[in-house]
């Protein structure tokens, strides 16, 4: 059986908006729908999503959630991944990193090139995240966002794509079949779950 990596952070993991540490569960969060369909065609799905998870940039609150740091290793311990779908960039919005979509996107180039060393022969879908929403920044929500987050999260799709075409590999953009619910504006809802779910399928299948 052929096996698809899911790496990202807790859109992945499958957080329940407005709660802190609870998650969808199987059936609901994106990864587990995706599984299930995959499963007739001879495939499983591997959730590797963490709360809080960046590409480069570590923490100054947790520690462990830097991309880079983790996916080489995730990756050998799976090996062999036929398929990898990579989905970070929010996290790198909050404001404590100052980060522009800019590099944002070279983060995401060194997680592709850890791949490339370790896996080289694994089939790549990166998707740029869902957006932010525009009421993030608000205390009642989460204040490690500004506004000018909201402008980098929005600017993410065109730099993951500039990438994608440039690396010749898949490319999803997640905010044009999803948004953040309305609970905390963002993470995705069941709704949203299963329109990603359905979108990175045909996109798998394609």
């Amino acid at each position: 059986m052929k096996q698809i990596l899911c790496f990202g952070d807790s859109n992945t993991y499958g957080l329940i908006p407005g709660t802190t540490n609870q998650r969808y569960g199987w059936g609901t969060r994106w990864t587990s729908i995706l599984d299930d369909k995959v499963r007739t065609k001879g495939y499983r799905v591997i959730e590797e999503g963490l709360c809080g998870r960046t590409t480069v940039f570590d923490d100054p609150f947790r520690t462990e959630r830097r991309g880079t740091e983790m996916l080489p290793a995730i990756l050998e311990s799976h090996r062999p991944v036929d398929t990898i779908v990579l989905m970070l960039g929010t996290n790198d919005c909050k404001s404590v990193y100052s980060a522009t979509p800019e590099v944002i996107g070279q983060g995401i180039e060194q997680l592709l090139d850890q791949i490339n060393t370790v896996n080289p022969d694994a089939k790549i879908l990166l998707v740029s995240p869902i957006y932010l929403g525009e009421r993030i920044w608000e205390e009642d929500f989460d204040p490690e966002f500004d506004k000018n987050s909201i402008e980098v999260s929005w600017n993410l799709p065109r730099v993951y794509e500039k990438i994608a075409r440039r690396r010749n590999i898949s490319y999803l953009p997640a905010s044009e079949f999803a948004r953040p619910g309305e609970a905390d504006q963002e993470h995705l809802d069941e709704l949203g779950h299963s329109r990603l779910a359905d979108a990175i399928y045909e996109k798998l299948a394609g």
